[in-house]
């Protein structure tokens, strides 16, 4: 992935969910303080879910997802539903909206069930409050009396708000804030491998599939993390990373490479310096290492006429050496001796038909969020089927990937225990 395309994966994703014409494009146009969304009393007016990147203080970037009414009526509307539950596999905070007016109906208490099943953090807002007529009777339309009935027949925090008149806004903002999963923004790329001052190699081949001027997407978010850890990182080519180390005047604490290049960069690495790749960094980073390293030994298990599905979110324009189409299936092929069927997954859907593959074979994810990343492997595992992502893969068939995990210990105890579990050992 390159700079042309944008980089949500790194993201918190806030997702929108309700009833038609609760307001919820309002709502989203007032959080992102400009109109990014279609408003219009006629229902139904959002199709496709609508993103929309940006800085939002004090949380910092964030990705706005504003989605069709889940009570959409007919066959389109069955197919728009069906868009808005595919966001809530990559939510990490979902807004509930509701119609003041109608107050909390069994349609939304369903909507709060099916996000609280995914352990989702949800917080209520009650909008359109600015055309409630407001009475001092103990039953009438009183403000706090509503948020109160609505909270309790929720069973979570909701927030009175007007998108129309900018009130309400600000404290749920405030909300957000709270709601951010606690490892949200604390769950470090490389980071917890290093220490202030420590120097880190990064190999970045540069050939014909690299983005034409720029680094891609996780290179970039590692020498970042590299130095929000006031550690100091060195960026080199494949072919002059020997001269690179013997130059540096110290031992790095790790050499990182793009996972092409393993076998050079293994070679040419002393043996006590630890190294790994940008993608098994991202196997740790977006999902779970310790299955996916797991999911490795599946490749030697492999036999003819297997299906193997190659999954990539991203829709980059492939290169006659392209690493998921041309370069995984022929290491592959090459190191289990078999006649393999590879299918292909590009973009954001995930196939429904996961239980026909042998084996998934994942990319580094840097175009998802964790949670997504999560749950495409929570699909795998409901439907017996391993999976393994690609640095993770690439180092298997090579025959490094003991080396390539050596700096996460969980990883190498998960290969250990898989390694005693083959047959022959004991």
């Amino acid at each position: 992935m390159s700079l042309n395309e944008s980089p949500r994966g790194s993201r918190l994703h806030i997702a929108l969910f309700g009833r038609r014409n609760a307001g919820k494009s309002s709502l989203i146009n007032a959080l992102a303080k400009q109109d990014i969304a279609v408003v219009s009393p006629v229902k139904g007016t959002t199709t496709d879910p609508v993103y929309k990147s940006m800085e939002l203080l004090p949380l910092g970037p964030v990705v706005l997802i504003d989605t069709a009414g889940l009570d959409d009526e007919g066959e389109l509307g069955g197919q728009r539903k069906k868009k808005t539950l595919e966001v809530l596999n990559k939510t990490d905070i979902a807004l509930l909206v509701i119609d003041a007016d109608s107050g909390v109906t069994s349609f939304d208490k369903e909507i709060a069930g099916l996000i609280q099943s995914k352990n989702i953090p949800v917080i209520g807002v009650l909008n359109k409050t600015d055309l409630l007529t407001r009475t001092d009777e103990p039953n009438g339309n009183d403000l706090a009396a509503l948020v109160n009935i609505s909270q309790e027949r929720l069973g979570f925090q909701v927030i009175p708000a007007s998108a129309a008149e900018q009130q309400g806004v600000s404290k749920l903002r405030k909300a957000l804030t709270t709601a951010v999963p606690e490892e949200d923004g604390r769950f470090r790329i490389v980071g917890d491998l290093l220490t202030p001052g420590d120097l880190v190699v990064l190999v970045v081949p540069i050939d014909k599939a690299a983005p034409k001027g720029r680094l891609i997407l996780p290179q970039q978010q590692t020498i970042r993390d590299i130095l929000e850890s006031d550690a100091i990182a060195v960026v080199t080519k494949e072919h002059e990373l020997k001269q690179t180390l013997e130059s540096l005047g110290r031992k790095p604490r790790l050499v990182i490479t793009d996972s092409q290049v393993f076998l050079k960069v293994a070679a040419d690495t002393p043996k006590d310096i630890p190294i790994t790749s940008f993608s098994i960094l991202f196997a740790g980073h977006k999902g779970d290492l310790e299955e996916l390293v797991r999911g490795a030994r599946a490749i030697d298990r492999l036999q003819d006429g297997d299906k193997v599905l190659i999954a990539e979110p991203c829709t980059h324009h492939t290169q006659p050496d392209d690493i998921g189409s041309v370069k995984l299936p022929r290491w592959i092929r090459q190191a289990t001796g078999r006649n393999i069927d590879f299918h292909h997954a590009n973009g954001m859907s995930f196939p429904d038909n996961v239980n026909e593959y042998a084996l998934i074979v994942h990319c580094g994810g840097c175009m998802i969020n964790r949670r997504q990343m999560l749950w495409r492997m929570e699909q795998a595992a409901l439907n017996g089927v391993p999976i393994v992502n690609y640095g993770v893969a690439i180092a298997h068939v090579q025959g490094i990937l003991e080396r390539a995990i050596s700096p996460f210990p969980l990883a190498r105890l998960a290969w250990e225990e898989d390694q005693a579990g083959k047959p022959g050992n004991i």
